[in-house]
């Protein structure tokens, strides 16, 4: 039997890219174009109900394309991406938004540490590396990142530069793993998968990966961060609850730790025996 290192030598591990769109029609052929020839696999995009013309250049790009019948929202957006993409057999999903924020040309960064075994989770940080306000960033959501990346850090025993991009890298088993589909339909959703694969013991790693910001780019106004910021203090605060036994929340509860082999069990049993 061959060991991991010889299984993931003999068949390359495949890349499928996930792209959560909305009215990205002006900048969809332009992120699709960037992806680096050969690095991944299969493409996929999930409109949210988009009023323009989203789904048409889905099509002219030769992207395989689903709709949702109306705006269920950027987490909703998400559930089905990963749920879509988890029915193929690719074993790394990269979510790379269309609105040309990120830099396509940096996919193989975001993966490699997955592919070198270092990591379940990649995030590609805003902030490593480069001054996020200088690229763009308004100064009012740069200070709240870091706030809220302080308290992140602090309540699940990280050291990330941040916790809030949408440039991510998951490996298969860390999004099969978790109950994803259980959380929110809006933009906490980003935090409370986060919350999940921490509580389940994935490994996150972050790369640095210098952003876009115009006026074509999708960003979220001051009222809609705000919001959001609460909602993550929410996030954390049932975190600790659930990890301190003081509130069970069902969303952490990992699907890989519910159940296991009775033949192993008993396996076990006997070897200890």
């Amino acid at each position: 039997m061959l060991d991991p290192q010889e299984t993931a030598e003999a068949e390359p591990v495949s890349v499928i890219v996930v792209m959560p769109a909305y009215n990205a029609a002006r900048t969809l052929a332009a992120t699709f174009k960037d992806i680096p020839a050969g690095s991944v696999h299969q493409v996929i995009l999930v409109d949210d109900g988009s009023k323009d013309d989203t789904l048409d250049i889905a099509h002219e790009l030769e992207i395989t394309a689903f709709r949702h019948e109306r705006n269920f929202g950027y987490g909703a957006n998400q559930k089905t991406c990963y749920a879509e993409a988890l029915k193929t057999q690719h074993g790394i999903v990269v979510m790379l938004h269309p609105d040309y924020q990120y830099d396509p040309t940096l996919l193989p960064t975001v993966v490699d540490p997955i592919l070198r075994h270092e990591a379940d989770v990649v995030f590609g940080s805003r902030v490593l590396g480069a001054d996020p306000v200088k690229q763009g960033m308004p100064w009012w959501k740069y200070l709240g990142n870091r706030a809220l990346t302080v308290l992140e850090n602090a309540v699940f025993g990280l050291h990330l530069s941040e916790f809030h991009t949408g440039y991510r890298a998951y490996s298969r088993e860390a999004l099969e793993g978790v109950n994803f589909q259980m959380d929110s339909d809006g933009f906490v959703f980003d935090q409370e998968i986060v919350a999940q694969f921490v509580h389940a013991g994935f490994r996150i790693a972050e790369v640095p990966v210098p952003t876009r910001y115009f006026p074509e780019a999708s960003s979220a106004n001051f009222w809609q961060s705000s919001a959001y910021g609460l909602a993550i203090l929410g996030v954390l605060a049932r975190y600790r609850l659930h990890r301190h036994g003081l509130m069970r929340d069902a969303r952490l509860e990992s699907l890989s730790n519910r159940y296991s082999s009775v033949d192993q069990d008993r396996d076990d049993d006997r070897s200890g025996a």
